[in-house]
């Protein structure tokens, strides 16, 4: 594994590596590794000839009151997993590399960033869309790989790769979950045990969602009120949004009929957690 920290240098290598004719896999990630991350490391290894993993911290999608100075790192620690799940390039750009100057150019991706975390994080996926075409720029992978526990910022990217003609493949990854069914995640560091423990309501009530779908309960409202009173029984969780709504365009649905993402987000101590299912009915 190398490490790289300038565009220059890693424009220069996967130029050669392209020369040779091999397809470059990238997984773009914000660093503090989990089996979230090395999962996304191993599907690019499996179809990819060359695996590049970026590290970057993006300052421009965190708001003023969110966490970008304190999110969790430990780089020395990230490059040992990098290295040991055979990645062949580590990419990690200083803030001064990626933004050297006054940023005047940015990426919106329309309707898909207004509602969900988008409502509640203004400018987020502006920021998110901008660095992530930036890192397509430097990398020109083959293929993207991407996580579906946020799966508004893989619609986000995918639809903003098809509308700007990045030559690329989105390849969404399942969520990783812990054996409890907590969805993995860098900010679970922020969790005491109180809270770690409290935070398995969010995945129960995605489960219940999910098992009163199974049973025949069709209609939204009555599934995510469900889902409300379980979450609202646990007091160190407190919720920003429930929805039930469309898997490409994340129109709210009324009904549950063919195939719907169940999505929330909550706070938990210091902690924003998201998570979501994809329930697709025969």
């Amino acid at each position: 594994m190398k490490q790289i920290t300038t565009i220059k240098e890693i424009r220069k290598v996967l130029k050669e590596e392209k020369k040779k004719g091999k397809t470059i896999g990238f997984v773009p990630t914000m660093g503090y590794f989990h089996e979230g991350h090395l999962e996304l490391m191993r599907q690019a290894k499996k179809l990819a000839d060359v695996v590049v993993v970026s590290i970057f911290v993006n300052p421009i999608q965190f708001g003023p009151a969110e966490d970008c100075k304190r999110y969790p790192q430990d780089l020395e620690k990230d490059k040992s997993m990098a290295q040991e799940a055979g990645i062949d390039y580590l990419f990690i750009p200083s803030v001064e590399e990626m933004y050297p100057g006054e940023l005047l150019t940015y990426v919106d991706v329309e309707k898909l960033t207004l509602p969900l975390c988008g409502k509640f994080r203004p400018g987020h996926f502006r920021g998110v869309a901008t660095v992530v075409a930036k890192l397509f720029n430097i990398i020109q992978p083959d293929m993207v790989f991407l996580g579906e526990k946020d799966y508004q910022q893989l619609l986000v990217v995918r639809k903003m790769a098809e509308d700007l003609n990045f030559d690329v493949k989105i390849i969404p990854i399942p969520t990783i979950r812990e054996e409890d069914g907590l969805a993995m995640s860098s900010r679970n560091v922020y969790l005491n045990s109180e809270e770690r423990k409290a935070s398995l309501v969010l995945y129960k009530s995605l489960q219940l969602a999910k098992d009163l779908i199974k049973s025949g309960e069709k209609d939204a409202q009555t599934i995510k009120q469900a889902m409300g009173e379980l979450i609202r029984k646990e007091p160190l969780v407190s919720l920003e949004y429930l929805s039930i709504c469309d898997t490409c365009l994340l129109d709210e649905l009324e009904r549950v009929e063919k195939e719907a993402l169940i999505a929330l987000a909550a706070k938990v101590g210091k902690a924003r957690l998201i998570d979501n299912i994809v329930m697709r009915l025969n």
